[in-house]
């Protein structure tokens, strides 16, 4: 599996130490707030359990579980294979997301939570490539570990076909690869 890394692009110090300094911040800013973290599934679980451990306030999580790709490609098309279970009406509400890459997924994800009417919804977001994202989205993250090139990433959660989300560190693939 390693052999197939190009190079780590963010290794597991500096995403441990980011994610330190994303949930003191969101932490502060809900502080008396009682917010809900809301998880995209499949690949935010292991930055949603690292962030959540260390929220040192009050708070649920729910999860989402939405498909936009296939292999390295978004299809465009977002299908909502899990919603959420809790009732967030009134309720101050924050995304938890992997990457923000085209924004499909993400915009998508945001404009259905906010139609359960919340009281606020806010972004939190391991990585943003705004390299790919696509000119009609206009939404923007809240909170942002780290932003980065238009490179194929995986680890740490993310994937190629279910394959390297078990690396501890965000790497770049070797084109061949996934070509």
């Amino acid at each position: 599996m390693e052999k197939d890394i190009q190079r780590i692009m963010i290794s597991e110090e500096e995403l441990q130490g980011k994610i330190r300094e994303l949930a003191a911040t969101v932490s502060r800013d809900y502080e008396g707030k009682d917010p809900v973290f809301v998880g995209v599934m499949k690949g935010v679980v292991l930055f949603f359990a690292d962030m959540f451990k260390r929220i040192s306030i009050p708070c649920e999580m729910d999860f989402m579980w939405i498909s936009s790709y296939r292999g390295t490609d978004s299809t465009g098309y977002v299908e909502v294979k899990r919603d959420i279970a809790t009732d967030i009406k009134g309720r101050h509400v924050v995304i938890l997301e992997d990457v923000f890459d085209t924004g499909n997924s993400l915009s998508f994800t945001y404009e259905h939570l906010l139609s359960k009417e919340p009281a606020s919804l806010k972004i939190v977001t391991l990585l943003d490539k705004p390299a790919r994202r696509n000119p009609e989205i206009t939404l923007k993250a809240d909170y942002t570990g780290f932003v980065i090139p238009n490179e194929f990433v995986v680890g740490y959660g993310m994937d190629l076909d279910e394959k390297y989300r078990n690396l501890p560190y965000i790497g770049v693939l070797k084109p061949e690869v996934y070509m």
